[in-house]
């Protein structure tokens, strides 16, 4: 059996192939994750970097923190303040930069959260009329963490800054109250993370909810830890749970975090996906386009082949949220599409279902279909308002080489509805169309 073992930031000197980077290297880890949380284990260091290729192995990129996530302002002020200010004034200082990089990108908090019989129910996302997102407390962690993850404030230690539910009956509650939510999402973190005793749970209640139709997790752990389902002395009785879901006539649906081909590669992430497949799981994938670790139209082609190979289902080409270190891994609008179109065109109608590329933002998520003298053809596949969902939609660029949806601006007041920052319900009467939210 392959024994977990992971390592944080005060462990960096406790894993070996690190030898390899010089001390420049090793120091700009160390301040970055002053701000960004870092998490490695033994499976993504053996089986997944290449170590003669670091520091531009894709993954050592996706998974330990580099100097240019950080303005180069920002990395002075900690370099030198861990040298020279005392704790406490450090310590603001890292507050104070978090805060600067919009923690809670999308209008999480003041927008999404939903109240039921006049109570906030914290650890819920309910954006779309269909879907609501459920963070469970225990799931507050991955297997390793990804540097450019919008989640990141969910792994530092900030107060006010982490969304989590320790119960599930609220949820079930609401879901009972509101019968047209057919879909809730297990997310974090990383759902996997919990042992099967404590996920189920947050499992079992739903199964009792006639309305819900379809139960999503979100996890990176067939990237992270395959093991999970494979090898892990648990592995049966998860997977016997799991099966459960399906069992119960709910759709069961993986919400798979892939960001590179190599990371499916290994034997036992395609053994961790088959048996998935087994109990009636459907698995759908996902990853953002990241400069420096995706880039490139034969990565997303390959990805997407091997993937409906192995019964996967791609499902969407996202843009790096306007959160974190999204200067860095962003490319423009322009390149995001040509990356999209080159990797379609190399594919099959089966790999066709990704679909991308996609903002997330505060409204909703937008598509950019095309590109023609400046003029952007774009569509909301979900919105607040689910009036305006799958309506096409132009705009302008506001800059040279606009890399999100705040960088564009409205063709003209035909389109004016679609670029509003202002919600069209308060957050104790969401309103979806002629249906409203018992809240």
């Amino acid at each position: 059996m392959f024994k977990f073992k992971s390592y944080n930031i005060n462990q960096l000197d406790k894993i070996p192939q690190l030898m390899l980077l010089d001390h420049r290297q090793m120091e700009d880890i160390r301040i970055v994750s002053e701000i960004y949380p870092f998490k490695t284990n033994n499976y993504v260091l053996e089986n997944l970097i290449n170590w003669t290729n670091v520091p531009d192995d894709p993954i050592f990129r996706l998974n330990f923190p580099h100097k240019e996530m950080l303005t180069e302002l920002h990395y002075d002020q900690l370099k030198w303040g861990m040298r020279n200010m005392d704790e406490v004034s450090y310590r603001n200082l890292i507050h104070d930069i978090r805060l600067s990089l919009n923690p809670h990108p999308a209008g999480q908090v003041d927008h999404n959260t939903p109240y039921f019989l006049g109570e906030k129910l914290d650890g819920m996302q309910h954006k779309y009329r269909n879907t609501i997102l459920f963070f469970p407390s225990h799931s507050q962690t991955c297997h390793a963490y990804c540097t450019f993850c919008f989640r990141w404030p969910q792994f530092v230690n900030e107060p006010g800054f982490k969304m989590q539910a320790k119960e599930i009956e609220p949820l079930v509650a609401y879901l009972k109250a509101n019968p047209y939510i057919s879909d809730v999402l297990l997310t974090g973190g990383d759902p996997m993370v919990m042992s099967p005793r404590i996920l189920a749970n947050y499992l079992l209640p739903l199964l009792e909810v006639k309305s819900l139709k379809v139960i999503r997790i979100g996890t990176k752990s067939l990237s992270y830890w395959p093991h999970k389902f494979v090898t892990d002395t648990d592995k049966d009785e998860l997977l016997e749970l799991l099966a459960k879901v399906t069992a119960a006539g709910k759709h069961l649906a993986i919400m798979a975090h892939f960001n590179h081909y190599v990371e499916f590669e290994t034997a036992v992430a395609q053994e961790a996906i088959f048996n998935l497949r087994k109990i009636g799981a459907e698995i759908r994938t996902q990853a953002p386009l990241l400069r420096h670790i995706n880039n490139k139209v034969r990565i997303w082609s390959t990805m997407w082949e091997r993937q409906v190979q192995l019964g996967c289902v791609p499902y969407y080409m996202f843009l790096p949220r306007d959160t974190g270190a999204q200067h860095y891994f962003a490319e423009s609008l322009e390149t995001a599409l040509h990356i999209y179109r080159g990797a379609v065109q190399l594919t099959g109608g089966l790999c066709r279902t990704a679909r991308g590329p996609v903002m997330s933002m505060t409204t909703g998520k937008v598509e950019l279909l095309d590109i023609e003298d400046d003029v952007y053809q774009l569509r909301f596949l979900q919105h607040r308002n689910g009036s305006l969902a799958y309506k096409t939609f132009k705009a302008r660029g506001s800059n040279d080489h606009p890399k999100w949806f705040d960088d564009l601006s409205c063709y003209d007041e035909r389109y004016r509805e679609f670029f509003s920052d202002q919600d069209d319900y308060d957050r104790n009467e969401l309103r979806y169309g002629n249906i409203s939210l018992q809240v």
